[in-house]
This record gives C-alpha cells, structure tokens and sequence, in this order.
C-alpha cells in the first residue's frame, strides 16, 4: 500500500514537472496569425512534442541569433519581441524558440526538470540554422531562458556558439571561465534580488574568458521595460563585435 501511494506521488510530480503542451499550442494559436515579421516554423527534438519557432530570414546576414524566452511566455513575447525584430532590422537572421513552459502558477523552483528538453529545443534550433548554411550561431536569452541556455551549453558537445548573450540571469555559470567564446552579461540596475546577488560572481567567472563582459544597464528592470532601443543596442554592439572575429 506505501509503495502504491509512493508511485501515485511519483506519477503526479512528474506530471506537475512536464511541459505544459496545451499551454504552448495557446501561445501559438494567439500568435501566430498576427505576425508581422518572420514566419512559424516548427521543429521536432527527436520523437517528442513539435515546438514552434519564429524565424526571420535576413538576405547577406552577419549571423543567426538564437533567441531564447523566459519563463512561462512564448517566442514572440514583450522584450523577446523587440530582440528578433531590432536584430533582424540589425542584419541577423533571428531563431526564436517556444521553450518548455509549465503552469502559469508554476514557481522558478519548478524549472529545472524542464532544462533537459529546453536543451533539446536548443540542439534543434542549432540544427536547423546549420541546415541553412549559418556557421555562425549566436544566444541572445533572457531570464529563466538564460538558465535552459546556460545548462545547454554546460552539457552539449556540439561546436561551440559564436557568441552568447545573457539577459537576467540569476545564480552563476555552469561553466565560467572555461567557455571559449565570448559572452555579455547584461542586466539592468533594478534587476531583480537573485540576478543582483550573484552579478559579482559572474563578473569573477568572466574574467578569464577573452572578449567576455558585464553590463549593467542604468535605471533598468528586469524586463528592460521602456527601454526598447537601448536593449537591442547593447546586444547588438556586442554581437556585431564578438561575431567579426569568428
């Protein structure tokens, strides 16, 4: 009988941990129609659950950007809205994918059994833009987004990206100074407590790291609210660096 109830409790926080697919085809059924840059393209990661992307194609691109969301919204919302069209208008082909979401009650304590998959959705991602003839890749994430971006990296043994932008990232690196390629981290002066606590360890984990930096945007949130240009500035004069030398 214990063991019985002990499978039960199994059964149900796996089920409260899974991706909330119905969730996910909410988003797209909201967004999609109303596009107005890019077009809906769906990939699989291997034999699971297809997942949408919006992909803007720039002709003589810089590069593609991979752009990852935070948690519990979908590609094309707020500040991750503004970051594939301002870097589209900027000359790079922009990927921005519908990462694993859960319940809209769901806390960031909740996420980390997502990150396997998110780091699936990543591969994906990777693949496609290869399949396109892109040989230079870049992250720009936010939030929760930059943690599945952070854990990808930490375990995937495909080349490396040219570049990695991360936004509001809160708790460290997985791998720091070992990373071969160039990263920003940016947040904003009024980030929230877990982002501002740990900003100094990034900046230690960064130093070691050729062309790697830390940006604090003045009088910013979290969301980089009313900040639209600024924000599409900061990345994309540090990509337009980083990805010249690759």
């Amino acid at each position: 009988m214990r063991t019985l109830a002990l499978l039960v409790l199994l059964f149900f926080t796996l089920a409260a941990q899974a991706a909330d697919y119905a969730r996910e085809k909410k988003w797209a059924d909201e967004i999609t129609p109303g596009l107005v840059t890019g077009d809906p393209v769906y990939l699989e990661a291997g034999s699971e659950h297809k997942f949408l992307t919006l992909h803007t194609e720039v002709p003589d691109a810089k590069g593609a950007v991979i752009v990852v969301h935070g948690m519990g919204v979908h590609p094309d919302w707020n500040l991750i809205g503004v970051l594939r069209n301002g870097l589209a208008d900027a000359g790079y082909t922009t990927l921005s994918v519908q990462m694993p979401v859960l319940a809209n009650d769901a806390k960031p304590e909740d996420y980390p059994p997502t990150f396997p998959e998110a780091a699936k959705r990543l591969a994906a991602a990777v693949d496609f833009l290869h399949a396109k003839g892109y040989k230079k890749i870049a992250f720009v994430s936010h939030s929760m987004g930059s943690r599945m971006t952070d854990y990808y990296l930490a375990h995937c043994s495909r080349a490396c990206p040219a570049a990695w932008v991360a936004i509001g990232l809160s708790g460290n690196f997985s791998k720091g100074k070992t990373f071969t390629f160039p990263v920003l981290d940016l947040y904003g002066q009024n980030d929230l407590p877990p982002v501002l606590k740990s900003a100094k360890a990034r900046a230690a984990a960064l130093k070691a790291v050729p062309g790697a930096k830390q940006i604090v945007a003045p009088a910013t949130d979290h969301f980089f609210n009313n900040k639209d240009t600024e924000l599409v500035d900061y990345v994309k004069g540090f990509l337009d660096q980083a990805m010249a030398g690759k």
